[in-house]
């Protein structure tokens, strides 16, 4: 049960990141073109006449936002990947543990993901759980001494990765 309640942590930072995402595109003027979209057409900038990015904070001490990392993440604890691009962000410092998630893409495969996060990870003291995926997403587990969790999970399409790093970790390591 501690295990499921870690990961519910996780998925809940990383769905405070998504509704961040889902509020500003509701907000966002709609344009006209084709109905459908390749993900790498979705990775492309903002142009610059467009307002900055949105960020939220529902409630003192967390934050999330799209298209940044969001007031007080902890960089160090979870690096943005080389050339990725951020779709979202969240930190969470009410929780206990407190939480962090970054929602990237990057014109890679889901390998070089994993090659990036996985050592990022591990020299922090995370060590990997066995096991690669949850259903059909590719998927690796980390824990760290008093319960500390962390979670990588990629999904490839057309060549492109959308990628979802979190974690659950004490107060005093989130940096």
């Amino acid at each position: 049960m501690k295990f499921y309640r870690k990961h519910q942590r996780i998925a809940m930072a990383a769905c405070a990141a998504g509704v961040a995402l889902a509020a500003t595109a509701c907000g966002a003027p709609s344009t006209s073109g084709s109905a459908s979209s390749s993900p790498a057409s979705q990775a492309q900038s903002v142009p610059a006449s467009s307002p900055a990015p949105e960020s939220a904070s529902p409630v003192p001490g967390a934050a999330a936002a799209v298209a940044s990392l969001a007031p007080g993440f902890p960089q160090k604890l979870i690096p943005l990947m080389p050339k990725a691009s951020i779709k979202s962000s969240s930190v969470d410092k009410n929780s206990s543990p407190v939480s962090a998630a970054l929602v990237g893409t990057i014109t890679a495969p889901a390998s070089a993901v994993f090659g990036f996060y996985t050592p990022a990870l591990s020299a922090q003291g995370f060590k990997a759980v066995p096991g690669d995926n949850v259903g059909g997403t590719k998927s690796k587990d980390f824990i760290r001494a008093n319960g500390e969790t962390a979670n990588i999970s990629v999904v490839e399409e057309a060549g492109v990765s959308t990628f979802t790093v979190g974690a659950n970790v004490a107060a005093g390591s989130l940096k």
